[in-house]
This record gives C-alpha cells, structure tokens and sequence, in this order.
C-alpha cells in the first residue's frame, strides 16, 4: 500500500506497456528463477489484470475452434468458462476422491485425442487443496511431452502448503517441459492482493507474444500505480509479513481438518495446500446445491455447492477468514449434519 501511495503521489497514473511496467516484469523474472527455477526473459512474460485475467488470455492465444482442452476435475470453475470462449472443447478428467483427485498419467492417456492442444494443471488446486508430488508431476508431463500438449500450470497458490508438502513448478522438471509450459502466477494469493487484479504469466515467446497482442487490444496494460505495490511485493518488502500470513493459514488449517475429522458421516481429503476443504456430503441424500442452499437459510453458513466444479457430491469451505469466523462456522455445520 505504501508503495503504490508512493507511485500516486510522484505521478505514475499513465498507461504503462501493454505487458506491464518494465521493472515488475524483471522483478518476476528474478523470482522465477530464484525461487521456480524457471528462467524467462523478461519479453516472455505478460502483466495481466489479475491471475483469471492471464489465465484467459494464455487460453485465448493458444486454443483455436475444436481444440481439446484437457482439465482435471475438481477445477476451478472458470477454466471450462474459458475454454468454451476460446472455441474449444473441455475434456473433464474426474479424479477419484480414493487417490486424492488426483489426474494420473493412465487416466490422462485415455483422455488424450490428436485434437487434444492443451492440459491445465493447477497445484496446489482450488478447490480441493491437492498438492502434487514431484514424480507425480513428471509422469504427467512424460505423457505431455510425448503427445505434443501443452501445459497451462497454474500455481496461483504455491506459497501455501502444508505439513512437508512442496510444491514444484511444472516447468522446472525438464527443457523438454519446459518448452510446453506457460506458468501461470500472481499476487492475490501470496500477498493477500485481491483487489489490486495483479497476475500474470510466463511461457514459450511466441505464445507470449500472442497474448500480448490479445491484451494490447482488450484491456491494454494493467493499473500503473498498483504495478508498483506489486513491484515492492515482489522485491520481498513485505516478506515478514506473509510469513506471519502462512503461519495463520497453516492454523486455520490444522483447526478446521480436527473438527472435519470428528463430524458424522462427513468425508474429506485432507489438504495439503490453498485454503480450501471440499468435504463429501453423498452420504446426506442432498445434493451439493441444496445442501449448500439449506445450510444457507438455516444456520447462516456459506460454503459453496462443488457441481460448478465438477464436484457433484462436495461442498467447498474456504478458511480464508479468522479462527473465531471458522469455529462458529463448524459449530454450526455440525449441528446442521445432525438435524439430517
């Protein structure tokens, strides 16, 4: 915040570069390599108006009318939204909730088609909190590799992991990978800037260059002054802070999976990253709208129903908000369960 005052203050309410300011796409650059061991230069990566924002524009340039799009179910609800805007066509994977919703490579075999143009892959995931392994990473990509697909790796989250859980970037694992493979990451998460709409992406030049194209004539260049809150976040000035944040999530955490752990009838993949639950409600005879809706109007709980994501017997909770909010919550939603 005091950076972007800064930049209010000294005049930097211009246009910036249709790909963002110079020194941001640098800074970005910088901790890709350092922290990813992703290494860009700074043309292959675009500043968008926020991670959905990046997200949509990669899917733009690359997906053209027919393509296949490969997504592992739970996803989050806007890849599909995405992929139907492009022209193309979603190819669900559901993961089965015994092996942690996870996609394996078998399972992603059988989806592929010579129509099949790009895969998404989101770890740590919204909404189911998987994290996944480094081999199990490379056994996806194995198939990736062989087939000529692309790999949109969504890692929005990858600061927030728990109890050991790394995350790895995709595009680390190999050249080969690497080459396939548009990074996808922003600000929202880790700093705890929703609002600023700040993502951005990072991948092969000449995909790069289509999506700044796309940008230069949909939205143009995202706001400058926020680019320079973004800027401080990204050279570590506020490093304290969102370790005191994770700290937080990794509490909030560990609090929600004991009380989840002690409801009736309620199952769950315990999460290893983000900070979400998706809890299976198949044994209430409610759908995940209705139970959603009920648990609404009842005991004034939201959470929401999983069939937008591809989810169809789970609710998603989030443990965003404060320790007192989550408590109440669940005390809340195990009374619901009983009076089933």
């Amino acid at each position: 915040k005091a950076a972007a005052a800064r930049a209010l203050r000294d005049g930097q309410t211009k246009y910036s570069p249709v790909a963002g300011l110079a020194a941001l796409r640098e800074a970005v650059r910088d901790k890709l390599e350092r922290e990813n061991g992703l290494v860009y230069d700074t043309d292959q990566i675009v500043i968008g108006n926020g991670g959905k924002h990046a997200a949509f524009n990669v899917i733009m340039a690359v997906c053209r009318e027919g393509d296949e799009v490969i997504i592992p179910a739970p996803y989050w609800l806007s890849y599909p939204e995405m992929v139907r805007v492009a022209g193309a066509v979603s190819v669900i994977v559901p993961g089965a909730e015994a092996d942690g919703f996870k996609l394996t490579p078998e399972r992603l075999r059988e989806a592929v088609t010579a129509r099949t143009r790009l895969m998404i892959l989101n770890s740590p995931a919204n909404p189911s909190g998987v994290v996944y392994t480094e081999d199990e990473l490379r056994g996806l990509c194995e198939v990736a590799v062989e087939r000529g697909i692309m790999i949109l790796s969504d890692e929005i989250y990858e600061r927030m992991v728990y109890d050991g859980a790394r995350h790895v970037s995709v595009g680390s694992l190999s050249e080969a990978v690497f080459r396939l493979t548009i990074t996808l990451n922003g600000f929202s998460k880790s700093y705890a800037m929703t609002g600023w709409r700040l993502g951005y992406a990072a991948g092969p030049a000449p995909v790069m260059r289509a999506v700044c194209a796309l940008q230069s004539h949909s939205t143009s260049g995202p706001n400058t002054f926020a680019q320079y809150g973004a800027l401080a976040a990204a050279r570590g000035e506020a490093e304290a802070e969102c370790r005191v944040m994770m700290d937080a999530f990794a509490e909030r955490r560990a609090a929600l999976c004991r009380r989840l752990d002690g409801m009736d009838r309620l199952s769950y993949v315990k999460p290893e990253g983000a900070f979400y639950a998706l809890p299976n409600i198949g044994a209430f005879g409610l759908a995940p709208s209705e139970f959603a809706r009920r648990l609404l109007e009842e005991a004034a709980v939201a959470v929401v129903p999983g069939e937008p994501f591809g989810a169809p017997e789970h609710v998603r909770i989030s443990y965003a908000c404060g320790r007192e909010e989550i408590g109440e919550g669940l005390d809340r939603l195990e009374r619901f369960i009983a009076s089933l």
